[in-house]
C-alpha cells in the first residue's frame, strides 16, 4: 500500500476562511515510488511531509504533536486526510472494518464506493481513508485522535491498526555523530526500540536483559566476594564494607549497599550502543550522515504488513553533489518502498525522474506526473536527457528566463542590473536550453489539472532569418517565420509562459544596431576578432565595411570564420558591467524583446 493522496484544511499556509469538506485547501497526490518536493523557501514543503507525519507518527519513539503554529491563521480547526490504495490482501486485513471500495479504472470517485461493492473483486479495489481533525478554543488544544473511514468523521482506529501505518521519518537538519553516540535517548537506541526484534511479548525479558541480568550477578557477587589471597583483602573488605561503614553511621545499622549495573532494562541497554564503521575511525560528516540515514531507513527494509513509507527531508544536507546522486539512485531502486522527500537541490531534482516531481509554489502543489501536466511522452523523454543540474535551477525559481546559448545566459544578467533589475534579488533563474528546443522546457509550466503554475516564464529565441545577398532584410519572410514561431507556441497564449522573439535575425545582429550597446559591441567584436582588417579602428571610428564583414561572418555556418558570439558576449558583459555611466535605454528598439523579458520575468 501506498499514499495515493493528502488533503489539508487549515493546516499551516495552507487554508482560508470557508471550510468545506468537499474543497481542500490543498490535494496533494502521490506516486507508489518516490516523490520529490521542490521549490523555493517557504513555499509549504515541510509542511506536506510533517501533515503525514502528524497523523501517522514514527517507528521512532518521538513526541509528535499538534502544536497552536499548526493552525491557519489561528483558525479554530484544522483537518489532514490520507488516502491509501494499492492495499494487498495481507496489509488490507488489518483495516477491514475501516475499509471502501473505488474502481481501479475510476480512481476520482473513490469518495462514493461502499459496502455493497466489496464482493466484485474484479472490478472493485480497497481503499483506505485516514482522518485526522483537530479543534482549539480559548487557545486551548482539544483531545484528538486519528481516525478512519469513508463517512465524515470515520471510527477511531485501535492501538494495532495504528501500528501498521507508521512511518520511517529522517529530519532536515541531521547531527549525525550526536544521533549514533551511547547516550540517554539517543537516536540510536529510538530506531532500534521500534523495530520488531526489540518489542517484547507478554512482559518477559528480552534476550539483551538476560544477558545483562547474567553480568548483573556476576559483578554483585563479586563485590560481595570475602575470599582472600595471602594477606591481602577481600574485594567485599577493599570497596563495600567500606562503604557501609561509613552508611551505617551516616543513617542506621541496617543499612547495606549495593553495587551494580544501573537499570538492567531493554531501553538503558539500547542507549548503550553506538554505531561505526568497520575498521575506520574519524569519519567526516558525510559518511556519518550517510550512515545515519542508513540506519532511520531499516524500518523500511522488514519483512511485515504494514506500510512502508520513508519521510526524508533536505536529503542533501552536509552530502557533495556527487553523494547526492548516489544516495538518491539507491533510493530509488526501492521498489517495494514509497519515498516523499524535500530537497533543494538541483542535483537530486536533474537525478529524480520528472513525472516524480511535485513543485510547491504560491500556497499549492503541481505535481508533474503526466497526467497533471500537458507534457507528452517526447516531451519526458527529451527532459530526463537534457534537464540537467544547471537547467534544474527552473524548479526553484520566482521567475525563469528560457535562453538559447551562453552569449543570452551571459548578457541577461548584466543588462538586467543594468536596467536596476537584479535577476538574483528578484530570484529569477536563466535556463540555457543550448538550442531552439525551448517549448521542451517550457511546457513544464502547463497544466492539464486546470491549476495555474503563476511563475512568470520569458522564452528569449532569435528570429533566425538571415539577409540577402545585398545585405537586406525581407520584411515578408521576417513576418511569415515570426507567425511560425508564434503559431507554435499557441498553447502558451493563456499562461504566465510569454515569447520574446528578436526584431532582427539573432541576438548579435540587435546588439549590432542596438541605440544603447552598438559601440561597445562593436568594440567587443574588434577586441575579440583583432585579426580581421574590416573590424579593425581607423583612428576612433570604425571601418564602413565593418558592417558587411559582420553580416558575412555571422552569417556562415560553423567554422573558424564565423563570429565567437560567446567570447564576444563575455568582452561585452565586462564593458558594460564595468561602466557606470553607461545607460541602457528602455525604448531601444532591437532590446525591447530582451527588456521585456527581463521585465515579465520580474514581475514588473
Amino acid at each position: 500500500m501506498y499514499i495515493s493522496e493528502l488533503r489539508l484544511w487549515n493546516f499551516r499556509k495552507y487554508g482560508n476562511d470557508e471550510w468545506d469538506l468537499e474543497k481542500p485547501h490543498l490535494i496533494v497526490p502521490f506516486n507508489p515510488g518516490t516523490n520529490v518536493l521542490i521549490g523555493e523557501n517557504d513555499s509549504g514543503k515541510t509542511a506536506i511531509i510533517d501533515a503525514i507525519k502528524l497523523v501517522l507518527k514514527t517507528h521512532a519513539y518521538e513526541w509528535i504533536r499538534v502544536e497552536k503554529e499548526d493552525f491557519y491563521k489561528n483558525s479554530s480547526k484544522l483537518r489532514i486526510e490520507i488516502i491509501f490504495k494499492d492495499l494487498k490482501d495481507d496489509e488490507a486485513k488489518n483495516f477491514i472494518e475501516w475499509l471502501g471500495w473505488y474502481k481501479d479504472n475510476d480512481d476520482d470517485n473513490e469518495d462514493n464506493q461502499n459496502e455493497d461493492n466489496q464482493n466484485d473483486n474484479n472490478e472493485y479495489k480497497p481503499i483506505l481513508r485516514l482522518i485526522f481533525q483537530v479543534e482549539q478554543k480559548n487557545e486551548r488544544i482539544l483531545p484528538y485522535e486519528t481516525k478512519a473511514g469513508m463517512d465524515e468523521y470515520g471510527y477511531s482506529l485501535n492501538a494495532e491498526a495504528r501500528e501498521y501505518l507508521k512511518s520511517t521519518y529522517l529530519k532536515a537538519l541531521r547531527d549525525a555523530n550526536n544521533e549514533l553516540i551511547a547516550k540517554k535517548n539517543s537516536r540510536l537506541s529510538q530506531i532500534l526500540q521500534g523495530h520488531e526484534l526489540f518489542k517484547k511479548e507478554n512482559e518477559e525479558k528480552h534476550e539483551f536483559e538476560k544477558w545483562l541480568d547474567e553480568t548483573n550477578d556476576n559483578i554483585k557477587n563479586w563485590f560481595n566476594d570475602s575470599s582472600k589471597e595471602g594477606e591481602s583483602k577481600s574485594n567485599k573488605e577493599q570497596i563495600k564494607d567500606v562503604v557501609d561503614r561509613f552508611l551505617k553511621s551516616f543513617i542506621d545499622n541496617d543499612i547495606s549497599s549495593k553495587l551494580e549495573l544501573s537499570e538492567p532494562e531493554l531501553k538503558a541497554i539500547l542507549e548503550k550502543i553506538s554505531l561505526g564503521i568497520e575498521g575506520a575511525r574519524n569519519l567526516g560528516l558525510g559518511t556519518m550522515n550517510r550512515l545515519y540515514m542508513a540506519t532511520e531507513l531499516l524500518h523500511l527494509k522488514k519483512d511485515w504488513d504494514g506500510l512502508k513509507l520513508g519521510l526524508i527531508e533536505e536529503l542533501e544536507a552536509h552530502l557533495h553533489p556527487q553523494a547526492q546522486m548516489k544516495v538518491i539512485e539507491a533510493l530509488q531502486k526501492e521498489n517495494d518502498v514509497q519515498f516523499i522527500l524535500t530537497t533543494h537541490s538541483p542535483n537530486l531534482a536533474s537525478k529524480v525522474q520528472i513525472n516524480n516531481l511535485i513543485i510547491c509554489h504560491n500556497n499549492d502543489a503541481y505535481p508533474l506526473s503526466d497526467d497533471k501536466t500537458k507534457l507528452d511522452k517526447k516531451n519526458y523523454k527529451f527532459l530526463e536527457r537534457f534537464l540537467d543540474v544547471t537547467k534544474s535551477n527552473l524548479f526553484f525559481a520566482k521567475g525563469v528566463i528560457i535562453v538559447e546559448g551562453w552569449a543570452e545566459e551571459i548578457l541577461i544578467p548584466i543588462i538586467a542590473k543594468k536596467l536596476g533589475y537584479d535577476l538574483t534579488q528578484y530570484e529569477v533563474s536563466i535556463v540555457n536550453v543550448g538550442s531552439i528546443a525551448y517549448l521542451h522546457f517550457a511546457k513544464i509550466f502547463l497544466r492539464n489539472d486546470k491549476k495555474e503554475l503563476n511563475i512568470p516564464v520569458s522564452v528569449i529565441t532569435d528570429l533566425d532569418v538571415k539577409p540577402n545577398n545585398h545585405g537586406a532584410f525581407e520584411t515578408e519572410e521576417e513576418n511569415n517565420k515570426r507567425d511560425g514561431i508564434k503559431t507554435n507556441f499557441i498553447d502558451f497564449n493563456d499562461s504566465r509562459v510569454k515569447l520574446f522573439i528578436a526584431k532582427q535575425w539573432t541576438l548579435e545582429w540587435c546588439l549590432y544596431k542596438s541605440e544603447s550597446i552598438s559601440k561597445l559591441f562593436k568594440e567587443s567584436v574588434s577586441e575579440i576578432h583583432k585579426g580581421t582588417v574590416e573590424f579593425k579602428k581607423d583612428n576612433d571610428s570604425f571601418k564602413p565595411e565593418f558592417e558587411s564583414k559582420f553580416i558575412d561572418k555571422l552569417a556562415k555556418k560553423a567554422g573558424t570564420s564565423t563570429i565567437d558570439k560567446v567570447a564576444i558576449a563575455g568582452a561585452l558583459a565586462e564593458k558594460i558591467s564595468t561602466n557606470e555611466a553607461f545607460e541602457i535605454k528602455e525604448d531601444d528598439e532591437y532590446l525591447k524583446y530582451i527588456i521585456d523579458a527581463i521585465k515579465h520575468a520580474c514581475r514588473v
